[in-house]
């Protein structure tokens, strides 16, 4: 039986603040009860991102709330995670990080189709406020365009 990918949390803010360059599958060091709890969608990647040190991948400020039946198997919410990756990709990242201006930006969690918790990690640099304010006016008119065709299309019937 197939299942279907079923994200947990996205990362919302990564494209507003960052240009993704990259993508990369990772999986997630995780005990039993943060599983379970990512089950009842406990987890926030508002404030997370990652690192690599001496030769692993690691993710911090991921936020996954405490298991509730889960009493003191639970374990610290927003402690570092480490991250399973290939070591092409790790020697990878190594490269691109020291770059100036790459970060390693998780985008979404989710349990994969063997349903197995994955994280996918985006290679960006950040935006400027400049970047920002012109995104958010690109965005404001292909909507104003998209309202005007919808409303011409509307007058021809």
């Amino acid at each position: 039986m197939v299942r279907e990918e079923k994200t947990i949390a996205k990362n919302r803010k990564a494209f507003h603040e960052f240009f993704v360059d990259e993508r990369f599958d990772a999986g997630i060091v995780l005990t039993g009860t943060e599983v379970k709890s990512l089950r009842e969608n406990g987890a926030s990647l508002r404030e997370s991102f990652g690192t690599v040190r001496s030769g692993e991948a690691w993710l911090h400020g991921l936020h996954i709330s405490p298991y509730s039946h889960g009493n003191r198997a639970n374990v610290d919410m927003d402690r570092s995670r480490k991250l399973l990756l290939h070591k092409k990709e790790i020697r990878y990242l190594i490269g691109k990080l020291k770059e100036r201006g790459y970060a390693l930006v998780p985008l979404r969690l989710y349990f994969s189709e063997a349903n197995l918790v994955k994280v996918e990690l985006g290679l960006g640099q950040g935006k400027k406020l400049y970047d920002k304010r012109s995104a958010m006016a690109e965005r404001d008119a292909s909507r104003d365009r998209e309202r005007e065709l919808r409303e011409r299309t509307r007058g021809e019937r």
